[in-house]
């Protein structure tokens, strides 16, 4: 071990959403921790940013995700009660979808079942009448679960990094690694700006989670999202108290949103929203005009009174597997790295749990929360 290294239990490497929650966890049950960030604290650059993002307990991606989404939501609400401003809001969800087998509504319905979340299963007409801003096709069908809303991430972020200074965590951004190595029963870090030695290390760097562990990089892809914000021609529908977040499958693709918050404008987005891959170096992080036509036809078909000047554009990151689940667990080649990676465009309304999760792996080797079917080694 070098004599000019910092010594410390655990070195994270990545403290956005994910990072965030893990050094705060980390910090509480009394590790020494160093959080490292290559960007800002928080930043716009990678996936926990945008001043929404939507949190719903009905999991179509799968079922197995809800006892997961349940505790997430419960250690929000704790964060809350700490933090000078609101992190989570209450508003509901909707999953909105023709009444097909494979829809986001009907597996969005089949997870309330399973796991006995109470919901209301409206016709598109019943939707529109109750939610005005809403023009969904009267033959879709939505499930609509008051308990979701949304997540302000950027201060989900502040919350956590200030909790865990509380708990003498140190943090440290501006900070690029350059290198892992594992030497004598240590991880020794090394950045641009100094060397770590850690007895694990836990990697939530998101999109550039690949180039730190290379063999992961065949299983982790990048890829570009673009948010819009368009300014409505009555507002009123489209508040927090009268405009539920929302999934939408509809003919043109999977199109999802949140109502005005902070910023002017109602926010919508498109998963997968130009298929656009690549390293996070080599994605265009400027919007263009054809992201905002593709938002803009969404809006103007299916929320109309929303439709009016654009208010901004702003580009994210999603780091998709090829199931579309997360990776979580120890690398299984070398379990002293603790890997939170590939969230696939669902993963930060669960960064509260995350956290936990990642903390009792490090500690305990094991965790009670259900992530079995989200282990690395599925793919290594």
């Amino acid at each position: 071990m070098s004599v000019t290294a910092t010594e410390c239990d655990v070195v994270v490497l990545g403290v956005g959403g994910m990072g965030s929650a893990a050094t705060y966890h980390l910090a509480r049950r009394g590790c020494d921790v160093v959080g490292i960030e290559r960007y800002d604290v928080p930043h716009t650059k990678g996936s926990s940013h945008g001043t929404s993002r939507i949190l719903r307990l009905p999991q179509y991606e799968d079922p197995a995700y809800v006892p997961l989404a349940r505790r997430a939501l419960d250690r929000w609400t704790a964060l809350d009660d700490g933090h000078p401003r609101q992190l989570f809001h209450e508003v509901g969800s909707v999953a909105v979808g023709p009444d097909e087998e494979e829809s986001v509504y009907a597996h969005s319905r089949r997870a309330c079942e399973v796991h006995d979340i109470p919901y209301e299963d409206l016709s598109g007409t019943e939707l529109n009448e109750r939610f005005p801003g809403y023009d969904l096709p009267t033959e879709y069908r939505a499930v609509y679960q008051p308990d979701g809303g949304f997540l302000h991430p950027e201060q989900c972020t502040v919350a956590h990094v200030n909790a865990a200074y509380d708990h003498g965590a140190t943090i440290r951004a501006r900070e690029t690694v350059e290198s892992l190595e594992h030497r004598e029963g240590d991880i020794v870090v090394r950045t641009d700006r100094g060397t770590y030695a850690a007895d694990q290390v836990v990697v939530t760097a998101g999109a550039w989670t690949g180039q730190l562990l290379p063999s992961l990089s065949s299983v982790l892809e990048s890829e570009r999202q673009v948010l819009a914000w368009f300014q409505p021609d009555d507002p009123a529908r489209f508040e927090p108290d009268s405009c539920p977040a929302f999934v939408a499958d509809v003919p043109r693709g999977h199109f999802y949103g949140t109502p005005i918050h902070e910023v002017p404008g109602f926010k919508v987005g498109k998963f997968h929203h130009r298929n656009e891959t690549g390293r996070p170096s080599e994605l265009t992080r400027e919007p263009d005009g054809e992201d905002e036509r593709l938002l803009r036809e969404f809006v103007e078909r299916h929320f109309p009174n929303a439709a009016g000047p654009t208010m901004g554009l702003s580009t994210c990151l999603f780091t998709n597997t090829p199931d579309g689940d997360f990776l979580l667990g120890p690398h299984p080649n070398r379990e002293n790295i603790i890997i939170g990676a590939g969230f696939s465009g669902h993963g930060f309304k669960f960064a509260s749990v995350v956290g936990e999760v990642l903390t009792d792996l490090v500690l305990d080797g094991t965790t009670p929360h259900p992530i079995d079917p989200f282990r690395v080694s599925r793919f290594l």
